[in-house]
């Protein structure tokens, strides 16, 4: 058995980022390993971003995953993955969609779209 492995799931309101987190964490509890997730709406009912957190292994003690520790970062959109690259932990594998989602603010011309995500 791994001894831990922290995984973070990002994505925009309406994805299924939650819906996600907890099939593994449930397959994870199944194959008996401690789990710990925490979970982070914001304003996902109006298309805002959604995080989810899971750590499992022996033994976890806090669901929440410090910046530069996440072995996994799971994206559903694509300047999700870009937002938060810093919780990613050195070799760490980032899994992105590319799908695109502009927020109200792109739509409406206050901000721009970060086309070019550059990934490590």
């Amino acid at each position: 058995m791994r001894k831990e492995a922290n995984i973070l799931f990002v994505g925009v309101g309406g994805q299924g980022t939650i819906s996600a987190s907890n099939l593994l964490s449930a397959a994870l509890i199944d194959l008996g390993y401690d789990v710990k997730m925490s979970e982070v709406h914001g304003m996902a009912q109006r298309g805002g971003s959604v995080s989810t957190q899971v750590r499992y292994g022996e033994r976890v003690h806090s669901p929440l995953i410090e910046k530069g520790t996440a072995d996994y970062i799971v994206s559903f959109e694509k300047s999700e993955s870009g937002r938060w690259l810093q919780f990613l932990k050195e070799n760490g594998t980032v899994i992105s969609s590319d799908h695109e989602i502009r927020p109200y603010s792109v739509n409406m011309g206050k901000e721009v779209y970060p086309e070019e995500i550059i990934l490590k």
